[in-house]
């Protein structure tokens, strides 16, 4: 079961991607791909479907983030070690971890707005993990039953703003909390995160 949102912006529907490749209308099913939607309860209800029997979507829409207005964006910076070295900055000791603001978020192959005198803007491949229920100072062991399912994210910095910004705050602001920082990319179902599969969102089970 791979999982999109479909359309024009802010008119985007549900949609389901077979095994076909082919796009398959949602919407009589679910209302969106939100919060909601992105229940255990319902998600299970999903997967029940026959994609067979969902309307086939004509022509190629243009794919809009995966998840509707998420309430949190949380990120990671130096979360790997080879990005730490490259960048010249130390292995940190603990997660640098950090908000984005929800308008960094758009679609896969969106344009993306660029600061005024940009000079070095960068992007990176991330893994994006989609929680779906709360979760507070949940121990190691259950936190995968926390999460829905999985995205890929173009992460777009930039690199002048982080390096020169007078504070870590602002660094964080102006370098990656831009508005169309991050394009989210379409969604599917996998069994771990081991099975995730570029360009696509996992949600856990068969």
């Amino acid at each position: 079961m791979k999982l999109v949102r479909y359309g024009a912006p802010g008119k985007e529907k549900p949609g389901l991607i077979d095994d076909e490749g082919k796009l398959r209308d949602l919407s009589r099913k679910a209302k969106d791909i939100d919060g909601a939607t992105l229940a255990a309860s319902e998600l299970a209800k999903l997967r029940k479907l026959d994609p067979n029997k969902l309307p086939v979507v004509k022509g190629r829409p243009r794919l809009g983030p995966c998840v509707a207005t998420p309430p949190k964006f949380i990120a990671i910076g130096l979360n790997y070690v080879d990005h730490a070295k490259e960048s010249g900055n130390p292995i940190p000791e603990y997660p640098v971890v950090f908000f984005k603001a929800e308008t960094c978020i758009v679609g896969a192959n969106d344009d993306i707005m660029l600061p005024p005198e940009s000079t070095h803007t960068d992007w990176e491949v991330e893994l994006g993990v989609v929680i779906g229920k709360t979760a507070r100072y949940v121990d190691k062991k259950d936190a995968l039953k926390h999460v829905a399912g999985y995205c890929i994210v173009n992460d777009v910095s930039e690199r002048e703003y982080q390096l020169r910004a007078a504070t870590a705050s602002d660094r964080s602001d102006r370098g990656w909390s831009r508005p169309t920082s991050s394009r989210i990319r379409r969604t599917s179902t996998c069994g771990s995160m081991s099975t995730v599969c570029a360009n696509r969102l996992g949600t856990r089970g068969p």
